[in-house]
């Protein structure tokens, strides 16, 4: 396992108020493993502990309790070195905006200990895998967010980390740009990279990881590969919007081939029901809610997905919780 944590905790103080400081706990526990050559996404809302619990792995913030291993190495009495093994591209990107992207590659590899001649020589590796040789002296800020990111990616890969870390890696960018950056995720972890990224995008999570957690208010409430996890959520999901949802739940969890059904927290005319083989028992929910005198307005058969994971574990739907 390149990494391993353990009941790992963060508690932040708040400014001085009216009625005193106030303590918030951030990140509430976190049992992690993490192993090598795989992409491992730690997938939630904002405000979820994703961000804070990444950076206590990266040495950025110190934990209140627990223990972490990154790299083989103590996150806290061995800091130093866990920062020799990985690579870190925060939201924000790390970028000196005013520089030639060039100029900021050179001196990250300076910065890691590379003589002048291999700093040269590594930057322009990297602008050749990239594809960023012809934006390499032009100053960031003129460069679209996709080849911004390109060349955060670059700067966090000088030093051959074993260990990737990506905050938020495609927040802003386009559809194109986003396929482009998975393809390069995909590529570090075919030459052995380990990475490990947050998202609050479920495609992202689903398309791009081998596994994941799902993290709400600080804590794990579920791991799995994207198979596994959405296998817990048997069979298809039916969405249903109509006037009286309470009295169609009672109706349709009364029926056999219906697994589970729920109401959504935000929208009290909205259910989703759970179906062992929806495309043929899609007819006979249909006939009960008739026989029942509940007209629908609106109604989609869909397969799971990891949005109905996060419901199961937390009561309502990830795309509500952004």
């Amino acid at each position: 396992m390149i990494i391993e944590a353990h009941d790992l905790r963060k508690t932040f103080t708040t400014r001085r108020g009216k009625d005193g400081p106030r303590e918030v706990e951030a990140v509430k526990g976190v049992d992690l493993s993490v192993a090598e050559g795989e992409i491992f996404a730690f997938l939630g809302p904002n405000g979820a502990g994703k961000t804070t619990t990444i950076r206590m792995l990266a040495t950025l913030v110190t934990p209140t309790s627990g223990t972490a291993r990154v790299a083989g190495h103590d996150v806290v009495t061995e800091a130093a070195r866990v920062r020799e093994k990985i690579g870190y591209v925060g939201q924000g990107g790390g970028v000196d905006e005013n520089s030639p992207g060039r100029e900021g590659l050179v001196l990250a590899a300076r910065i890691g200990g590379m003589s002048r001649a291999r700093a040269k020589a590594r930057s322009d590796e990297l602008l050749a895998a990239f594809d960023l040789a012809e934006l390499a002296d032009r100053p960031v800020r003129t460069l679209s967010g996709g080849q911004k990111r390109r060349f955060a990616l670059a700067v966090g890969l000088v030093n051959h980390p074993p260990l990737f870390f990506l905050d938020e890696p495609t927040t802003g960018l386009d559809p194109q740009n986003r396929a482009n950056l998975w393809d390069e995720v995909r590529s570090l972890r075919d030459r052995g990279t380990s990475v490990l990224l947050t998202t609050h995008y479920l495609e992202e999570a689903d398309a791009l990881c081998d596994r994941l957690v799902i993290i709400d208010h600080g804590r794990v409430v579920a791991e799995g590969t994207p198979a596994e996890l959405k296998k817990e959520v048997a069979g298809d999901v039916v969405t249903l919007r109509l006037d009286r949802a309470s009295e169609a739940r009672a109706l349709l969890d009364a029926e056999p081939y219906v697994r589970e059904v729920r109401e959504e927290e935000r929208e009290e005319d909205v259910l989703r029901a759970y179906l062992d083989d929806g495309e043929h028992n899609l007819p006979a929910l249909l006939r009960v809610l008739e026989t029942g005198g509940l007209p629908i307005r609106s109604i989609s058969l869909d397969r799971a997905t990891l949005d109905d994971v996060f419901l199961r574990h937390t009561g309502r739907s990830l795309r509500d919780a952004n």
